[in-house]
């Protein structure tokens, strides 16, 4: 039983005539007669009760019942197979890491999802440790982060440099320090994220090759409540810029002169010719554009 014959078989019961059924498919009469009996045959049971008059066995009734619903399911299934292979639809499993997922993956997925209403899009919000295991083990299609530092068979396009700053409160010494050098941290109490985060990495690393340290610190687990304890006075923190600009009220805001640079994002793929949809490549090209200009932008 193929979809071909169950259209034949509806259109001679909506026609009332084996002739007719042929000419509006275009098909021979004889084609429309073997598509019954292979129809009958494949179910075992008479559907048509051939005479002057066409008529529908009680089978046939059923059948004919049923197979409406059976071909407003295929065609929805074919019409949804066509948009997911066109990249109108289907479901991405996007990772992201802070602070891109809060501060400039809104303003670029959600033009896209308004051009694409049947794509969806889920998005895992992790650090780039765990986002790269996770595309290793298939639960996510790409992610946005740094650079992994394990060798997973991945791909890493870098597309911007997150600029870091120093966020500090309003009445300390630093705050109006001009400039400032790593060095300036010395001793300082320093709030930072955990140690599997990048741009803590990224902080430590800087400071070593500038023998910046040894260095107080006070480890606070999201990166988002780092602006919030430096303007309580905890301390001091080195932090995304676009994440405190414009700076909490009694917070100041503050470059640092020789951190050479802030830390660089971009897309992470798996190797290996993994399967990447229509719809995924749509979005990896906006992607591509969104990140780079929101960061000419910041």
């Amino acid at each position: 039983m193929d979809i071909r014959t169950i259209r034949t078989f509806q259109t001679i019961v909506r026609l009332g005539s084996f002739q007719r059924a042929a000419e509006e498919l275009q098909y021979g009469q004889s084609t429309v007669t073997m598509h019954v009996q292979k129809l009958e045959s494949d179910l075992g049971v008479k559907l048509l009760e051939r005479g002057k008059k066409l008529q529908l066995t009680e089978a046939g009734r059923l059948f004919n019942q049923k197979a409406d619903l059976l071909l407003k399911d295929y065609d929805y299934l074919h019409a949804t197979m066509t948009e997911l292979i066109q990249g109108e639809a289907g479901l991405i499993r996007l990772g992201a890491m802070e602070p891109t997922a809060s501060y400039r993956l809104p303003g670029i997925i959600g033009p896209f999802l308004k051009q694409h209403p049947k794509v969806q899009v889920s998005i895992q919000i992790n650090n780039t440790s765990v986002l790269s295991q996770m595309l290793n083990d298939g639960l996510i299609d790409l992610a946005i982060c740094s650079a992994p530092e394990t060798g997973l068979g991945q791909t890493f396009e870098p597309l911007f440099s997150e600029r870091l700053g120093l966020l500090v409160p309003e009445t300390h010494a630093l705050a109006t320090k001009q400039p400032i050098y790593l060095r300036d941290l010395q001793d300082e109490v320093l709030l930072m994220t955990t140690a599997v985060c990048p741009y803590r990495k990224k902080l430590e690393n800087s400071l070593l090759e500038k023998n910046a340290s040894p260095y107080m610190g006070m480890e606070i687990g999201s990166m988002a409540a780092l602006k919030y304890y430096v303007q309580a006075n905890f301390g001091v923190a080195v932090v995304p810029v676009i994440t405190a600009s414009p700076a909490p009220v009694g917070t100041v805001l503050r470059p640092i002169h020789d951190l050479d640079s802030g830390l660089v994002t971009g897309l992470l793929f798996k190797q290996g010719g993994s399967f990447i949809s229509s719809a995924a490549d749509k979005l990896i090209d906006v992607l591509r554009k969104g990140l780079q200009r929101s960061d000419n932008d910041s």
